[in-house]
């Protein structure tokens, strides 16, 4: 039999404890008596028993000995996890004493999930007690435990769940209860537990979101937790994105900043992957920020696919700035990626294709109204397109066909107007121009890269020009880098267009003047000198805008003549253009923009 002095425990190789009066500690726990008889000393002076592996180090160890030797001690969210995984350790069960600190810890903990507070930092306390916490399912009802608050109303108990990112306002300090200086009571919205789950590591966090959703929470607020974690641990993402206000964001703690580009990677796809299958429940500038970022780690082409999958089917919602990809690719030819741009595109339209239209370059007006609701968002992507095109028209290392390409996925019949796409080409046409003579004058060519007039014509084919705005037609007809049959499509509807307005205008004039003469009393004597002036007046403009009318039309049916007649050279277009009458100067028609493209 042992002497009392000889007892030692030794823990973590480091701290050792000399225990005079030892069995109160041994009467509690099943595992140091069974220690104790194993033990085999042969110089029979010293008995140490080494606790290397126990379940919250020394300082555990110190708590259970005080509750052993009837020491109060404090119990709190901190320390319960340790103290609950180092008495099943030392197996301190009833067997060994009634009121033992298993079932002590095991009262408390239930206490502890009974609060979102001191069940976040019971789960932060679980990974330094792993795999001891997972083995006592401690983590499972913690996480449950959070779950389940998360995805009820905290307003319908009054709960008071205002976590740590929570606890001030701009106006000052927030009680315990929601109730500020003001006296007015603040109500959290569904968004009061992003910031606080937010520091969770990876594996943790994930395995709550997953939780979540088994219990029914609503798509739109898992999605919102994702992209609050996503912002936190994802440096690259919160620099793009600006996401709401910089006053909202926290800083990346220790916990949950991602470092390494591998870390990050893991990171990222893993939210792809919890992120809702259902529509609209993330922004579309997230989803660009997350592809944008994807790209910038190289994350996995699934990934990334899936990425460009969700964009597509809100890319109604994406803004100008958001879609501007740069191109990050090995071989680097334009300045934004063209290539994820045209996916994207396709996909979208392949979504938004209206049910019983073939073929979209020939659509009946019938089918447009029916399939009214279905073609806004492709008119809105239309406009969208049209001014990315010319944002990317600027680059002079982008080729015609990727251009063309890229312009032609949009239908005709979502353009309301080809004001825009004019717009987008027009640049295109001056920068290559520009470029062309820029390589003349260095390199004393005596030709220049410029576009065949085959190729121009083709270009602008992706423009209808009967679709054109008065200022843009008037802009068109002087641009000189537009080719001949173009110019001359763009007089001739310009000037049907006049035809319409008047014949409209006219027709609308005499039937308010026959509606006006029936209305006269036949009975009267006479019309007077000043009304049968006036009347004379109306019928000579009427002949006048009857002859006008006649002479567009004979000019129309000319313009029609000239077209088979005229052969592209140089010399034919100079009788042309004079034959028209109007000069070659290019007037300034998108202002600022158009400006921005000449330098």
């Amino acid at each position: 039999e042992l002497s009392l002095q000889h007892l030692k425990f030794e823990i973590n190789k480091s701290d050792v404890y000399h225990i005079v009066f030892q069995f109160p500690l041994i009467n509690r726990s099943g595992l140091l008596p069974k220690m104790i008889s194993e033990f085999h000393n042969n110089d029979g002076k010293d008995c140490i028993l080494e606790l290397h592996d126990i379940p919250g180090g020394a300082k555990a160890f110190e708590l259970v000995a005080k509750f052993c030797y009837d020491v109060k001690i404090e119990l709190n969210a901190l320390n319960v996890v340790a103290i609950r995984c180092a008495s099943e350790y030392l197996q301190m069960t009833e067997d060994h004493g009634e009121g033992n600190l298993i079932m002590q810890t095991e009262n408390f903990l239930e206490e502890v999930l009974g609060d979102w507070n001191d069940s976040m930092k019971a789960l932060q306390t679980c990974k330094d007690v792993l795999p001891y916490a997972e083995e006592l399912h401690i983590v499972t009802r913690c996480i449950n435990s959070l779950a389940a608050k998360a995805s009820v109303d905290p307003t319908l108990f009054g709960w008071p769940m205002i976590g740590q990112a929570n606890t001030k306002n701009l106006g000052g300090t927030i009680l315990w209860n929601g109730i500020g200086p003001g006296g007015k009571s603040r109500s959290p919205g569904a968004d009061w537990w992003y910031k606080d789950v937010a520091f969770l590591d990876l594996p943790t966090y994930r395995r709550l979101i997953l939780a979540m959703k088994s219990k029914g929470m609503k798509p739109d607020n898992v999605a919102g937790s994702l992209m609050h974690y996503a912002k936190m641990c994802l440096p690259g993402l919160s620099r793009q994105s600006g996401f709401h206000d910089s006053t909202d964001c926290f800083p990346c703690t220790n916990s949950t900043a991602i470092q390494s580009e591998s870390d990050q990677r893991v990171l990222l796809e893993e939210i792809v992957e919890l992120l809702p299958m259902e529509r609209g429940v993330a922004s579309s500038k997230f989803l660009l920020g997350l592809l944008q970022t994807a790209m910038i780690i190289h994350a996995s082409p699934s990934c990334r696919e899936n990425l460009e999958k969700r964009v597509a089917e809100q890319l109604e919602d994406a803004e100008l700035e958001d879609i501007l990809i740069p191109n990050l690719g090995y071989s680097v030819e334009t300045l934004y990626d063209i290539d994820c741009m045209q996916r994207i595109l396709d996909r979208f339209v392949s979504f938004n294709q209206p049910e019983g239209i073939t073929s979209p370059g020939i659509v009946d007006e019938g089918e447009l109204m029916a399939n009214a609701v279905a073609l806004t968002p492709v008119t809105m992507v239309a406009k969208l397109m049209d001014g990315y095109l010319a944002e990317v028209a600027s680059d002079v290392n982008l080729k015609l066909p990727k251009f063309q390409s890229l312009a032609a996925v949009i239908p005709d019949y979502a353009r309301q107007s080809t004001d825009g796409i004019y717009h987008a080409i027009d640049i295109y046409l001056k920068v290559i121009f520009n470029f062309a003579l820029f390589c003349t004058n260095l390199y004393h060519l005596h030709s220049h890269p410029w576009l065949t007039d085959s190729e121009r014509e083709q270009l602008c084919r992706l423009m209808n020009c009967q679709n054109l705005s008065l200022e843009a037609c008037t802009h068109a007809a002087q641009n000189e880098r537009l080719p001949l049959r173009v110019l001359v499509q763009v007089l001739f509807f310009e000037q049907l267009r006049l035809r319409t307005t008047i014949t409209s205008w006219f027709f609308s004039s005499d039937n308010v003047e026959n509606s006006h003469a029936r209305m006269l009393p036949k009975s009267s004597g006479g019309l007077n000198q000043a009304e049968i002036t006036q009347e004379h007046v109306q019928n000579l403009s009427f002949e006048e805008m009857r002859s006008r009318v006649s002479d567009l039309e004979k000019e129309c049916s000319s313009i029609r003549e000239e077209i088979q007649k005229l052969e592209r050279s140089e010399s034919a277009w100079s009788i042309f253009s004079g034959k028209l009458g109007f000069g070659m100067r290019t007037k300034r028609f998108f202002g600022s923009k158009q400006a921005s493209t000449d330098r």
